[in-house]
């Protein structure tokens, strides 16, 4: 089983540091965000997210990284295709993932928020194990963290993000979660 320890690092997961965080301003944990990401885009299996959320990519590898090359994101955590997860940033500290955003009338998301990114993109299901994963994942953090909201990148940053796309199942989800 899972856990959140006190340095807010989640047990049974690889454990990836990245640069691209620092304090939060509250205390106050209170919104997760799912996202998608898959670098290069719509590929998958590769070590582009943990070259960008750590600051090594190599912009020679694809032409899609020089667009991105300049970019300080972060996220807390990142569910792979076969369900492995990946954490970045302690939850205790604010991740760069959200940007310019806002959620029931309170901006800057990243403040306030747990970002979990799937491998993934807009155009392509989700797998049965990153379902797993993240239902797994929500519930030991919801034991933790008292979330007002779930939402997606589109839904605190809509003119700006799409993500987790019309092919994430919210309905899969969120039953799945409700059954803890």
């Amino acid at each position: 089983m899972m856990k959140v320890d006190a340095q807010g690092w989640l047990s049974g997961c690889q454990h990836i540091a990245s640069p691209n965080c620092d304090a939060r301003p509250t205390e106050q944990i209170n919104l997760l965000v799912i996202h998608n990401i898959s670098l290069p885009p719509d590929e998958f299996g590769g070590d582009g997210v943990q070259r960008l959320f750590t600051n090594r990519l190599d912009v020679n590898a694809h032409p899609y990284y020089q667009t991105i090359a300049e970019l300080k994101v972060s996220a807390h955590f990142f569910i792979r295709r076969d369900g492995e997860i990946i954490q970045f940033v302690s939850c205790l500290d604010r991740a760069w993932h959200a940007g310019a955003s806002c959620w029931q009338g309170a901006a800057r998301c990243n403040d306030n928020s747990l970002g979990l990114e799937l491998e993934g993109s807009d155009s392509t299901p989700f797998t049965d194990a990153q379902y797993a994963a993240l239902q797994q994942l929500t519930q030991t953090l919801r034991t933790h963290y008292h979330f007002a909201g779930i939402a997606g990148h589109r839904d605190i940053a809509p003119q700006r993000k799409t993500d987790p796309g019309e092919f994430f199942d919210w309905l899969r989800y969120l039953t799945s979660i409700s059954k803890s």
